[in-house]
């Protein structure tokens, strides 16, 4: 709790024991401590250096606990301050990265990023530097966003959807993330506010790789290359139902946006828990709603709609 400050958990114990204690024996604190007495006393003098303990004046070997509301309180002031520096700090280097960004050489336009370590942080460092949008195109696995403030764009393919638990994720992406399916994406991609972009390289047996593309016309030909690929995109509707009276609930929705995709109706009734009758009947009753005979029909008609378009 007071690493905050700088105390690692053998100081911070050490200071509590004294605290209870008022006053104590380096003995008796090191077999409390469950810690040899040398280590003790490093521990002790560490806490002296810092303000916490002081040596008993009375008796020679005995340490005393600094009050906690008039120790702690600098320590606490300094911490605060060393914060406030490092947040100007942080702002300035932002200010001077957007300046250099602005015609980076071409040796740093673009990163390499090795290790699943590294590719994770680097890949959280973009998704929490974002502030419009994020978008994303995914080859299998797990969708790189999640919902929040910033807008989110993403395109899976439509073997995803087959995946146990494939609609159950895409659903807890929550409203502010809009999925389009396709048949195939061509790449893994992540693009933050227009840059910059990663794209993973290696494949799931292999050592995680990642290239991270700074402002160029590779990141733009990268940007496009979504854009494109969202546009042939079929839109997913999962959760969202119909303002207009009498129009399709969201269960409604789900199954037409999923047969949209290229699901069948044993997919869709097993990705929605639902029975195989539900789907088929409740696809009967859009058909009867929409007004149409055939299901080429009813994709036709829920496109004029908007169905499949809502959030």
């Amino acid at each position: 709790m007071l690493a905050a400050i700088g105390l690692d958990e053998r100081q911070e114990s050490a200071y509590r024991a004294l605290v209870g204690l008022g006053a104590a024996e380096v003995a008796d604190l090191a077999h409390r401590l469950g810690l040899p007495e040398p280590e003790t006393e490093r521990v002790l003098r560490r806490l002296e250096s810092q303000g916490l303990a002081a040596r008993s004046s009375a008796r020679t070997g005995r340490w005393v606990a600094a009050p906690p509301a008039v120790a702690l309180g600098p320590l606490l002031t300094r911490q605060r301050q060393g914060l406030e520096q490092a947040e100007l700090a942080a702002i300035r280097l932002a200010e001077e990265y957007r300046a250099e960004a602005a015609e980076p050489a071409v040796p740093d336009l673009v990163e390499v990023v090795s290790g699943a370590s590294a590719v994770d942080h680097r890949l959280s460092q973009l998704l929490l530097g974002a502030r419009d949008e994020v978008c994303a195109l995914v080859v299998g696995g797990a969708v790189p966003v999640t919902g929040g403030a910033v807008a989110c764009r993403v395109v899976v393919e439509r073997e995803a959807l087959s995946l146990p638990g494939g609609v159950g994720e895409l659903s807890a992406l929550g409203p502010g993330v809009r999925v389009r399916v396709a048949d195939r994406v061509p790449a893994r991609l992540v693009v933050a506010d227009r840059s910059p972009a990663m794209v993973p390289l290696t494949g799931p047996d292999a050592e995680p790789v990642a290239l991270v593309v700074h402002a160029s016309e590779l990141l733009e030909s990268l940007t496009a290359l979504f854009e494109a690929v969202w546009r042939e995109a079929v839109p997913l509707c999962l959760g969202a139902g119909d303002d207009d009276a009498g129009g399709p609930d969201a269960t409604d929705l789900e199954i037409l946006s999923l047969l949209l995709a290229g699901l069948t109706d044993a997919s869709v009734a097993k990705q929605l828990d639902l029975g195989l009758r539900t789907v088929q009947r409740r696809v009967r009753g859009l058909m009867e709603r929409a007004g149409v005979t055939t299901r080429l029909q009813l994709g036709w008609h829920a496109r004029e709609r908007g169905w499949v378009t809502r959030a």
